[in-house]
């Protein structure tokens, strides 16, 4: 499966990567590094679990998605942990945790109504979540619109339209980021609209991997790029890749804000986007048909190695990612 560099996120970063001034890129690295990672394994034989029940698991991939943003704490630069696990795994967690508990955590008149006690009760670890009241504000939203208009139920709005990202606007992401506007995640560069769509596409590419050999495909995943966050520009910056200029770099080690929708921020997102593309089309000449990768697999790849490293990341508040 080939690329599509017009696709809307892939496309809208090009400015951004042209006029880099706070980092710069190695492309014979990328060379380099794309060699090294065409030998890993990518999980392409991967076939979903026969015992999960496809529709319980889109609410909990859509509920994960939607609060799945901010797991560092920002004036500690501690990371959210729970049972041994960091983050995002400790988050999940922390919600099979509370479903076998019966919580309906997944029912939108339950997320409508959530108050921030009960988002404590259910997820602290070694620190209250961070941004637990943004958290709770979104899913109150969120609930809200699943109430009026898809009876409370995610998998109303997945089966509401075709299984394509875009569809002339009645595409998967499309109608997710118009009718839930968490979702949109985009910023102004030089007064062009760059788009990340970070938890939208996130949350479309955990359904197709786990359930498009059984019960929902995704027809259209080359235009699906990868998730930008903090995580991958510190892999990216470990591959010699990324290079960040000395003024940003020591804001990164020292834990200085940087702001949503600075120039600084857009250009790490952008290089994420950018580089995981170009990787992954590199990554690719060295294998066969059968064997092509596309971006979220490397994206997952590269994700499930450095989540849990220690390497300081970029630091800004956003409930973006």
């Amino acid at each position: 499966m080939s690329i599509n560099w017009d696709s809307k996120v892939l496309s809208s970063v090009a400015p951004v990567i042209e006029n880099l001034s706070h980092l710069s890129l190695d492309e014979q690295a990328i060379i380099s590094t794309a060699k090294n990672l065409s030998a890993e394994d990518y999980g392409l034989n991967y076939v979903g679990d026969s015992s999960i029940d496809p529709q319980e698991y889109i609410r909990k991939i859509m509920f994960i998605n939607t609060l799945n943003f901010v797991f560092t704490d920002f004036s500690s630069q501690i990371k959210y942990q729970h049972n041994n696990l960091s983050d995002t795994d400790a988050f999940v967690f922390q919600i099979e945790e509370a479903i076998k508990r019966g919580v309906p955590l997944f029912d939108g008149f339950y997320m409508r109504d959530m108050s921030l006690n009960d988002f404590i009760e259910i997820f602290t670890g070694n620190m209250h979540m961070p941004m637990s009241s943004e958290k709770v504000e979104i899913l109150n939203v969120v609930g809200d619109v699943l109430v009026n208009n898809y009876k409370g139920d995610w998998v109303n709005f997945i089966n509401n339209g075709p299984k394509k990202l875009y569809a002339s606007g009645e595409g998967l992401i499309e109608r997710l980021i118009s009718e839930f506007e968490r979702f949109n995640d985009s910023s102004l560069y030089q007064n062009d609209r760059v788009y990340f769509l970070k938890l939208a596409q996130l949350a479309f590419w955990g359904i197709h991997r786990e359930l498009s050999r059984s019960y929902f495909e995704i027809e259209d995943m080359e235009n699906m790029t990868a998730f930008a966050d903090y995580i991958i520009p510190v892999a990216l910056e470990n591959f010699g890749i990324v290079h960040y200029s000395k003024e940003l770099k020591e804001k990164i080690e020292n834990g200085i804000m940087i702001e949503r929708d600075s120039t600084e921020e857009i250009e790490i997102r952008a290089a994420t986007i950018y580089v995981t593309a170009k990787l992954t089309e590199e990554i690719n000449k060295f294998k066969t048909i059968d064997e092509q990768i596309i971006i979220p697999q490397l994206d997952f790849k590269l994700w499930t190695q450095f989540h849990a490293d220690k390497t300081p990341h970029h630091l800004t508040k956003t409930i973006m990612y």
